[in-house]
């Protein structure tokens, strides 16, 4: 048996005696994360992912952890925990690598939110961070135009400043056009520029999920002092917390105890905080404590440029102006679609031999090009429910609450959420003039019923069916 079996196994012996001291939960949460490295002279060396589950360990568990090894090595005195990449040929242990992705096990989701970053996107350790970042999604990447201009300056001033610009920054904007790139280009940015200050970024359902883990295995206290101890705090997709209340008071502490330290906060969300029903007033109102920055749907030059600059890494292929051009006046709804159309040429191309022509790309993106061009509006929408449930359009504006009535008009609203593009505050104004949160209610109900009433769920397919073609 060589000295790693042996290690391996007297962890096995040590571990199981831990989790019976200590109980099943707390085990998974702070014990069951550490490896074992090695036994030199009298100490043994453990690994931690993170910094956190390092000084956790080491205030909590150290004398035990000590205790049960000198039970199977008498003459052990000392145990030394350290942090750093587990996988073999990723480097050695070192103190302070905290890279990585938060742990999509739920038994180590929240002791261990750390994880070594995927060769894919990032092949060194990436010190001072907690999350898993995209290695493209930098500043240098990203391209500026009259759509995204402030959110950019925003982002730009937030990574470079020593002290907290705006707190909290919130960036909000459609699908695809920019938000989680400028996110991450901070974060990049951060970690790179100044490595001692710690920043966490993740989604805000894994927040959500790590809270819920926390609550059930009654380890709220280490939830607590994980999230308020980083130095930036970085949650993308805050819509994702409408109507979870218990998460969004975790938040709502969370948010004035870092603020409250001057230590920086940045969120991103697909509406302005104040759009953001479902979410308290007290916490729509601490979004708006800073700046609030949106980010625009791209206009022609600047869907060009996103093009260009793809195009500059991958300098092997040529695509002719005339085909980016093309690409960038056919395809407007946002930054991810174009992208992948470009991809999807380039691909034809390299696979079938094919010259990149407009012709080319008009065979391969046909579908792409159909659904671009063709811009379904709210008046047509709401002519086509009328018809479909014989009433008048008018009453698509009119005060009546009769559910023959205001079913229909319930449908047509959640077809314009569906269907457009149109914010629910421009939707509303289109039925009469109706606050935006009606609308969110119509939009839920009729998400409901198409769940449970298969008469209405057939006629939603139906509408929804000849709107498209």
């Amino acid at each position: 048996m060589d000295d790693s079996e042996a290690l391996h196994l007297l962890w096995q012996r040590v571990g199981g005696r831990v989790r019976k001291a200590v109980g099943d939960a707390a085990f998974k949460s702070w014990l069951a994360p550490l490896r074992p490295v090695a036994l030199h002279d009298d100490r043994a060396v453990l690994l931690a992912s993170t910094a956190f589950l390092k000084d956790w360990v080491r205030n909590n568990y150290q004398q035990l952890l000590l205790r049960e090894f000198q039970r199977d090595v008498p003459h052990i005195r000392e145990i030394a925990i350290h942090v750093g990449l587990e996988a073999a040929g990723r480097g050695t242990a070192k103190e302070g690598v905290t890279a990585g992705e938060a742990g999509s096990d739920e038994a180590e989701a929240a002791a261990a939110p750390a994880r070594a970053a995927e060769p894919a996107r990032e092949d060194t350790a990436v010190e001072g961070l907690t999350g898993l970042l995209d290695a493209a999604l930098t500043f240098d990447n990203f391209v500026v135009g009259k759509a995204n201009e402030l959110a950019y300056a925003a982002a730009r001033r937030v990574a470079d400043s020593d002290d907290v610009a705006f707190n909290p920054l919130f960036l909000y904007s459609g699908v695809g056009l920019g938000k989680t790139h400028l996110m991450q280009a901070i974060a990049w940015h951060i970690v790179r520029a100044k490595p001692g200050r710690r920043v966490m970024y993740l989604s805000a359902e894994k927040f959500m999920y790590q809270f819920i883990r926390a609550v059930r295995f009654k380890d709220t206290m280490a939830f607590k002092e994980q999230f308020r101890s980083v130095d930036v705090l970085m949650i993308d997709d805050l819509q994702f917390f409408t109507d979870k209340n218990s998460t969004q008071e975790e938040f709502f502490h969370t948010f004035n105890e870092l603020v409250d330290r001057k230590h920086q906060v940045v969120i991103s969300a697909d509406r302005s905080p104040s759009d953001l029903d479902g979410m308290e007033e007290r916490v729509r109102s601490r979004l708006g404590w800073g700046l609030v920055a949106d980010i625009h749907p791209t206009d022609f030059e600047l869907r060009v440029g996103i093009l260009e600059q793809k195009l500059a890494m991958n300098a092997d292929v040529h695509v002719p102006e005339d085909v980016l051009q093309f690409l960038a006046h056919r395809i407007t709804s946002n930054v991810r679609e174009l992208e992948g159309a470009l991809k999807r040429v380039i691909a034809h191309h390299e696979l079938m031999g094919r010259e990149i022509t407009l012709d080319l790309a008009r065979d391969v993106l046909a579908d792409l090009l159909r659904a671009n061009s063709r811009k379904i509006t709210i008046d047509e929408i709401q002519k086509k429910v009328a018809e479909h449930f014989s009433i008048k359009i008018t009453e698509m504006s009119s005060s009546r609450r009769a559910r023959a009535v205001a079913r229909p008009r319930q449908v047509a609203m959640y077809l314009s959420k569906k269907l457009t593009t149109r914010s629910l505050p421009d939707i509303g104004r289109r039925f009469g003039n109706r606050d935006h949160t009606t609308v969110l209610h119509g939009v839920r109900k009729i998400e409901e019923l198409i769940q449970s009433d298969s008469s209405l769920a057939e006629d939603v397919r139906l509408l929804e069916a000849a709107l498209s073609n």
